[in-house]
């Protein structure tokens, strides 16, 4: 047994053994794919630095096969354009841009879409291609289309993919757009993350088919929610439990800003504690409030800043006690994540399973509990 075949059982075995892996059938697909394949080279962050520089790690380097069977998330490109082999020497720096997914993941989203024998699947970010290898080899070929945004990634997966033996429908294009020809899928699965769900997919996924999406903002807080479509451009479904974070499809992210400006506002206490934004679930809350606005800081030391209106909402301790907030601009920014999050605390702080979600043509609503509690709508 080759040593690239004892490490895909090893890792196998260890999902299996945590209960990650529980189909046989995604079993044998992570057994028989050779991640190698795909992430030919990948980038490492380098340890203390800021901001985070990345150095490449190429095929035959030391510890090179042993990362592509750790399970973990391999960065393969920066900045939409950085390869690792674009890099000669030393690191770089960059926001990255495309990646393969921890297998992990990759093998539980599977699992939850519940894509069985005869179903079309249509997958919106081709990526590195090891997902759609996965895919194909459990569905086969003809029941897969994937769909690549960024050409050059598409390239590469082309060739990975057809080096492992796999052929399933490939399409270079807007994801969001759905697939260019039309047709009736049974599943839709996405591995980039969306501020909604595109009406596209809703049309394209028959009534009773899946669709699992992670939604996420421009405060890049996720949540993995799996819909049921109930007709066409409807679909209800809940979230899901477990952390799931994808990078924005880049239609969807926030556009380019200046670096803001702290300008005076007015100022009032805080009703809540900023803190409670550091959460994985309270930082979604308060997102799902100001899904414009981008957040930075933490603890008693927040700012958010609406990249379409110029809003600005700053807190910090009070040395008397509490936290104060100082506001301005045409949205109080503040007083709707106070409002978001006393909701949130009222319904005892549930993880993102504990909400769910209503798609319909009078908008897309997220909702704690069920659909007549709580919630917000999402921008379209």
């Amino acid at each position: 047994m080759s040593t690239s075949a004892q490490l895909r059982d090893t890792l196998t075995d260890r999902l299996t053994e945590e209960g990650t892996l529980t189909e046989p059938e995604w079993r044998s697909a992570a057994k028989a794919v050779p991640r190698e394949l795909f992430t030919g080279s990948y980038f490492r962050p380098v340890p203390g630095s800021v901001p985070t520089s990345y150095r490449p790690v190429r095929d035959g380097e030391p510890g090179w096969l042993k990362g592509v069977y750790s399970d973990e998330t391999l960065i393969t490109q920066l900045d939409g354009r950085i390869r690792p082999d674009d890099v000669t020497e030393g690191a770089v720096t960059g926001s990255p841009t495309s990646s393969s997914t921890l297998p992990s993941l990759v093998l539980r989203m599977w699992q939850q879409l519940d894509a069985r024998t005869g179903h079309r699947v249509l997958e919106i970010g081709t990526g590195t291609g090891y997902s759609t290898a996965l895919g194909a080899h459990r569905l086969g070929d003809a029941n897969l289309t994937s769909i690549e945004y960024d050409p050059v990634v598409g390239g590469a997966a082309t060739a990975a993919l057809k080096a492992a033996g796999f052929a399933p429908r490939l399409i270079i294009g807007d994801g969001l757009r759905g697939d260019p020809d039309g047709g009736r899928y049974d599943r839709l699965i996405a591995t980039c993350s969306v501020r909604y769900t595109p009406l596209p997919w809703l049309h394209q996924v028959r009534p009773g088919g899946k669709i699992l999406v992670t939604l996420s903002g421009w405060s890049y807080a996720n949540a993995l929610a799996l819909l049921d479509v109930t007709g066409p451009g409807e679909a209800t479904g809940r979230f899901q439990p477990g952390y799931t974070s994808f990078m924005i499809a880049r239609p969807h992210d926030r556009p380019p800003r200046p670096a803001p400006a702290l300008l005076p506002g007015d100022e009032r206490p805080s009703r809540i504690d900023p803190a409670k934004l550091d959460g994985w679930t309270g930082g979604w809350v308060g997102q799902l409030a100001v899904p414009s606005a981008e957040r930075m800081g933490a603890g008693a030391e927040q700012i958010l800043w609406d990249v379409s209106t110029g809003s600005q909402a700053r807190t910090a301790l009070n040395p008397n006690g509490g936290w104060t907030v100082v506001q301005r601009g045409p949205v109080r920014l503040w007083d709707r994540v106070e409002r978001a999050v006393q909701h949130w605390q009222a319904a005892d702080e549930p993880h993102q399973e504990g909400f769910g979600i209503t798609v319909s043509a009078a908008g897309q609503r997220v909702w704690i509990g069920t659909e007549d509690g709580p919630g917000w709508d999402l921008p379209i």
